[in-house]
């Protein structure tokens, strides 16, 4: 492996590990503020982090349509997108009012599972490899997730929409990233996404200046570096490294989240949990490896 290679998987190592660590951010600072307002102040941040990048490449073209693609589609793609981001972080902030970091973590990373099931319906095939990794994903979210009474919490199902909803992300990323400049199509969803946030926390939810003081610390991760800084390191290090690989690496963000909860929110999976965590984990793996 060439040096500039390392230096890649070590930096979407680092991504992944802040992403992981977000999970423990994203509920300590619900203890403070409502999810809505959380998201809404944390992709605010993550927009500004992304600004001067954008603002450095304003001689750039920043859509690249084609003959299949006008700039009026894409950029409704682009709106689109910051949509899908609004509602899928929504489910994920709500869920994790009611269930742990750890867990949201894994059931949140199904979404590169579910990508190529989706794909079927544009005619993809699905390899013996990738069925069986969603066998083993599903399996893993029944024991993670689904109790004796074949029901599952309600926080646990809302990280499973967020999952779903970062599906339909993915597959508009995959569609629209070769035809943007990048750093555009990031500060764009983003503040979108945060626009959307703050509305509906204004509408539904009460804070004050000192709520917001009191939740800095996870505030200041989950914006600077979760949204601002992790999705930089992305760009930066997805110029030298396979998609393959980066997915991989970039998968490891549940078992951070894990880790994360264990350490500073004292949580703790039970031995039919942390099954389930493996097997969600090997099919996440066995997709990514074959694709």
């Amino acid at each position: 492996m060439t040096r500039s290679k390392l230096s890649s998987n070590f930096i979407l190592l680092l991504a992944a590990i802040i992403w992981g660590f977000a999970f423990v951010a994203q509920r300590e600072g619900m203890k403070y503020l409502g999810p809505f307002t959380f998201n809404g102040i944390r992709f605010s941040l993550g927009t500004l982090v992304l600004l001067p990048f954008l603002y450095s490449r304003r001689k750039t073209e920043w859509i690249h349509p084609d003959p299949g693609n006008s700039r009026k589609k894409l950029f409704i793609g682009v709106i689109l997108t910051g949509f899908v981001l609004f509602i899928g972080v929504a489910f994920q902030q709500l869920g994790l009012q009611t269930t742990t970091a750890g867990k949201a973590g894994f059931i949140t990373g199904l979404y590169v599972v579910f990508v190529p099931v989706v794909g079927l319906f544009w005619g993809h095939r699905m390899r013996i490899f990738m069925w069986a990794g969603v066998v083993l994903a599903a399996t893993g979210l029944y024991l993670l997730s689904i109790n004796h009474g074949f029901q599952m919490e309600p926080g646990d199902f809302l990280v499973l929409l967020c999952a779903v909803t970062f599906t339909g992300h993915v597959l508009l990323i995959a569609w629209l990233s070769p035809r943007m400049d990048s750093f555009f199509f990031a500060v764009l969803p983003f503040a979108i996404c945060s626009v959307l946030n703050l509305l509906v926390a204004f509408c539904i939810e009460k804070f004050t200046l000192q709520n917001i003081m009191d939740a800095a610390v996870p505030i200041l991760y989950g914006g600077i570096l979760s949204v601002g800084i992790a999705y930089t390191l992305q760009l930066i290090a997805q110029k030298n490294t396979h998609p393959a690989s980066a997915s991989i690496i970039l998968s490891l963000e549940s078992v951070f989240a894990a880790i994360g909860g264990f350490l500073i929110l004292d949580e703790h999976l039970s031995v039919r949990s942390l099954i389930g965590c493996g097997l969600m984990l090997s099919g996440m793996l066995v997709v990514q490896v074959k694709n």
